[in-house]
């Protein structure tokens, strides 16, 4: 009897501790990548990227609190937090309590840690880089002039045989200059590219905002310059936002759409009353 009568409890309790052992190793694998971006030479930050995968292909994992450290992990290296977004992005400012780390030397290292939960465990990755920067200018017959150098000891040097692209910031995306996609530097560390884009239309000065950019490089990270030049065309900005049209706000669309509207709704109207008439008249007739 005495066998039957704890049989019940133990085995509840080998199924908690069966089910509580299954919740923890069907914990997904979280993926985390980490990116440095330098913007003009000013504007410095860190991206951390989670993803995990879902029947076979990797979606973004939202919601991730990740830790940012300069140098190596440690208190006194923490840079801050941030959390992932719905596209699994966390961004952080590399804030200017750095500096003294950031000044140590010409190559830097970042890690990003992410915090254990539930659903997933802690993974830590690491983006080590060599300090760089790009110079852009322009020369005679609308010529860009992109020259990439890296910092050796005190000094900036050239660095050749790095891939870059000289855009034009449109507010869908980057427009290449020309033909080119891609630009390679040379041994100066210099790209030299030919503006052709004809008739593009600029801000109420003509002016266009050049980029020249590196994407995701493994001893760089991604850097970003920019400059204004003046050869676009002039474009004042007209506001239709009062005027009538198909795709004007409420209250403002064509008078012949609306006065079809209108009529539609009065023909309908007219016929409910008219149908009314006939029945009343119906029953007054004893019908």
């Amino acid at each position: 009897m005495k066998k039957v009568k704890y049989a019940a409890p133990i085995l509840l309790l080998a199924l908690l501790t069966t089910g509580i052992s299954l919740a923890q190793a069907e914990k997904n694998k979280l993926s985390l990548g980490l990116g440095y971006y330098n913007e003009n030479n000013r504007m410095q930050y860190l991206k951390a990227t989670t993803k995990t995968k879902i029947e076979g292909k990797f979606t973004p994992a939202g919601g991730i609190r990740v830790r940012f450290y300069i140098g190596s992990e440690g208190p006194g290296n923490l840079l801050g937090a941030a959390t992932t977004d719905d596209k699994g992005q966390g961004i952080l400012y590399i804030p200017p309590n750095a500096r003294a780390e950031w000044d140590k030397s010409p190559q830097q290292s970042f890690v990003a840690v992410t915090d254990s939960s539930q659903l997933y465990d802690a993974v830590t990755t690491s983006a080590d880089l060599i300090k760089a920067r790009i110079k852009l200018d322009t020369a005679n017959d609308r010529k860009v002039i992109a020259t990439l150098i890296e910092q050796k000891g005190s000094a900036w040097r050239p660095v050749g045989g790095v891939d870059m692209k000289i855009a034009v910031h449109r507010m869908g995306g980057d427009l290449n200059i020309n033909e080119d996609p891609l630009f390679t530097t040379d041994s100066q560390g210099i790209v030299s590219a030919d503006f052709k884009l004809l008739n593009l239309p600029g801000d109420s000065l003509g002016n266009l905002i050049l980029v020249a950019r590196i994407d995701d490089n493994d001893s760089y990270g991604s850097i970003i310059t920019e400059k204004s030049v003046p050869w676009g065309t002039p474009t004042t900005y007209i506001s239709g936002f009062n005027e009538r049209s198909l795709f004007a706000r409420r209250g403002r669309s064509p008078v012949w759409l609306e006065w079809i509207a209108y009529g539609i709704i009065l023909g309908v109207w007219s016929v409910l009353f008219y149908l009314f008439f006939q029945i009343r008249k119906l029953k007054k007739l004893g019908v």
